[in-house]
């Protein structure tokens, strides 16, 4: 199949795979020369040179943030949801007065991001357990 290699999807007609990148850092030739090899940019070769490695590197922020929640709104955002254990929609409704500019988008992103998004199941007692339901207490009979 062409455009594929062994661990790497590729498009069809990729410039850059691994072993591609592999050959730039071991190669001699000057950066001007690799760039007209490749067709790519010689500011590229230059930035696959200072590369230990040979995977793409990732293109997204090392520490993700809000870009509508401040560090303190959201500390307190986790602060009342493990306080209070509600739904999302009652965090919002709740919250909504304090923070102006909160929707309920951005509170699942929040909890999402901090790991807390699904509340724990509640584990159920001894006593609480499940039964088959009985029409008796609704004052319907059994058929």
């Amino acid at each position: 199949m062409e455009g594929y290699f062994i661990g790497q999807v590729l498009h069809k007609r990729p410039r850059t795979t691994e072993e591609t990148l592999r050959d730039i850092q071991n190669s001699k030739d000057s950066v001007i020369k690799l760039s007209d090899k490749y067709g790519v940019n010689p500011k590229t070769i230059l930035k696959w040179k200072k590369r230990d490695f040979t995977h793409d590197a990732k293109m997204r922020p090392k520490k993700i943030k809000s870009t509508v929640l401040a560090q303190a709104e959201e500390q307190a955002i986790l602060a009342f949801r493990q306080l209070t254990q509600f739904p999302l929609d009652y965090v919002v409704y709740s919250l909504q007065e304090t923070i102006p500019h909160f929707s309920r988008s951005s509170l699942h992103r929040c909890l999402k991001r901090h790991g807390c998004s699904v509340l724990p199941k509640k584990a159920l007692s001894a006593s609480a357990t499940k039964k088959k339901f009985s029409y008796r207490h609704c004052g319907i009979k059994d058929s």
